[in-house]
């Protein structure tokens, strides 16, 4: 697995890059514009697109066209994998062109559809419709930037791929910095970032894929390849994408609530996104390929020695983050947010908010480890039908959370519910995925894997009892000066991390073994029962 922890390293760095850079914008768009209803409105309406972006790119997209690219790169010529290639990307471009069309023209039912809170407001509805007047395009480009980072991924050209969000977070940083005070209205300028970062991203790739003699000429007309990933896309559009429709019911209801409930949604989500980010979504595309490639040599070993591999890494670096992002929220945000129009309340509500979400964090990490599972397999129905009962199960937890709080406390933090019962559906989409995928014979827990979350889960809570009785009091936070609370802050997660890393060798988790059984190159597994056909 020596390839794969390369590869993940590499993503991981490059995504880190980019994350860096993230909390920048953040910290600028917190402190200029704060939490109200022109950046809820801006923050709903950057998740539109978003959200279609991971729907018909990163999600569906990526895990149908993955599979049957590699399959075209095993078994075909290079001329017939270049026409697939080419096929493919005017197909995609020709629908996501259709779709964006379809956006634009229909502004303003879709702001009523994502954001029906915003009805109460005549003044923030028809901002958010000018601002999606102006974000929607970013779909279009920067699904063409997905089907050129899936290609490069596929070919083993990890790095340039998670290094394009960078320009994101350049443009916006430039919008907010420069060209804010220009506009009558502040926050437009940030919808004209999102307009420039997506044609920036896709710019920024093209001459990579030109290296590999992959440039794409849009070709239309029937393709085999084509109507096979269009087939695996369809469900996957779904199962892709159900942690993303569970964070989407949020920011719906959030606009139903107090004023500033999106904005603290967002701020919260971007922390947790961070693990989720930087190491979950690294890993998940590291191993689509290999397990595509496995699947099609009917590898068995190889199939889930890879997801035990993965599983260990993420829970690894998943378990102790997860608890890092509980103990330390209010450290974390007061340091990186809390100046300028950014309050201390609204340090407290993300705070909730963070910690609640954190709590599905191993979950929305090992997602992505079980997910490709089945994607390699080709088979995009059984993520579907269990995404299905995780959407169901979140509003079944909604109605028995959320609706309770609001009518106990007058909807005081039922932001924080929202979060609560996000987190609660990813879990019991987690447990589904796994479940089949054992019972389907595709994974087989590693011997030695139960030991391995054992003593993780045990280091991960001497660590956060540490944290806990080490952290100075919330109200010490928002008085001390930045510089203080940063110290205070890398003197935290220093200690925590020396914490984690005694108490791990304490029960027999030592570093060198780790690092060698992460590169171990010859794992096998336990002979499967005979599988059962995706369903």
């Amino acid at each position: 697995m020596a390839s794969l922890l390369r590869s993940s390293a590499v993503i991981s760095s490059m995504t880190m890059i980019s994350r860096v850079l993230g909390f920048v914008r953040d910290m600028l768009l917190a402190r200029v514009f704060g939490a109200s209803p022109a950046t809820d409105a801006f923050f709903v309406v950057f998740k539109i697109p978003n959200f279609l972006r991971r729907l018909f790119a990163e999600g569906a997209f990526a895990q149908a066209f993955v599979p049957v690219l590699s399959e075209y790169r095993e078994k075909n010529t290079p001329a017939e994998l270049k026409d697939y290639i080419d096929h493919m990307f005017g197909t995609l471009a020709a629908v996501v062109a259709v779709v964006v069309a379809l956006g634009i023209s229909a502004a303003p039912l879709v702001i009523v559809l994502f954001a029906p809170g915003f009805s109460g407001d005549p003044a923030q509805h028809q901002l958010a419709e000018h601002m999606l007047w102006i974000t929607f395009p970013y779909l279009f480009f920067i699904s063409l930037t997905a089907f050129a980072a899936s290609t490069l991924n596929a070919f083993g050209k990890f790095a340039m791929p998670a290094l394009a969000p960078i320009w994101l977070n350049i443009a916006l940083i430039a919008a907010t910095l420069v060209f804010a005070p220009m506009f009558a209205e502040p926050v437009m300028a940030l919808a004209w970032g999102v307009f420039v970062a997506g044609l920036l991203q896709l710019l920024f790739l093209l001459p990579f894929l030109a290296r590999l003699g992959l440039l794409p000429r849009p070709r239309f007309g029937h393709h085999a390849g084509v109507r096979k990933t269009v087939r695996l896309m369809v469900p996957a559009m779904f199962g892709a994408s159900i942690t993303q429709i569970n964070l989407l019911v949020d920011t719906i209801l959030a606009s139903l609530l107090v004023a500033g409930s999106v904005s603290w949604l967002y701020y919260s989500d971007r922390l947790v996104e961070l693990p989720l980010g930087v190491f979950g979504v690294a890993v998940s595309t590291v191993i689509l390929p290999k397990l595509s490639r496995a699947f099609s040599r009917t590898d068995h070993g190889d199939f889930t020695g890879t997801l035990n591999w993965a599983i260990k890494f993420t829970l690894l670096l998943g378990l102790p983050m997860c608890a890092g992002l509980i103990v330390l929220a209010t450290p974390m945000l007061a340091t990186l947010f809390e100046y300028g129009s950014f309050t201390a309340l609204d340090t407290r509500m993300v705070a909730l908010a963070m910690s609640a979400y954190a709590l599905g964090l191993p979950a929305f990490l090992l997602i992505k480890i079980f997910a490709p599972g089945f994607y390699a397999r080709q088979d995009t129905k059984t993520p579907v039908k269990i995404g299905i009962v995780a959407v169901g199960a979140n509003l079944v937890f909604k109605a028995m959370i959320v609706l309770p709080w609001i009518f106990l406390f007058g909807g005081h933090a039922a932001h924080v519910g929202l979060a609560l019962t996000t987190a609660l559906a990813a879990w019991v989409n987690l447990s589904l995925l796994a479940i089949f995928l054992y019972r389907r014979g595709a994974w087989r827990p590693d011997p030695a894997l139960w030991r391995f979350v054992a003593q993780v889960a045990f280091a991960t809570a001497v660590m956060a009892a540490g944290l806990l009785w080490l952290q100075p009091l919330a109200n010490q936070w928002t008085t001390a000066g930045a510089g203080a609370r940063a110290l205070w802050l890398a003197g935290l997660i220093g200690g925590g991390a020396g914490l984690f890393a005694l108490s791990a060798m304490a029960v027999g988790l030592h570093p060198k073994a780790v690092w060698q059984g992460l590169r171990r190159t010859d794992v096998h597994a336990a002979p499967p029962p005979p599988t059962s056909p995706p369903q």
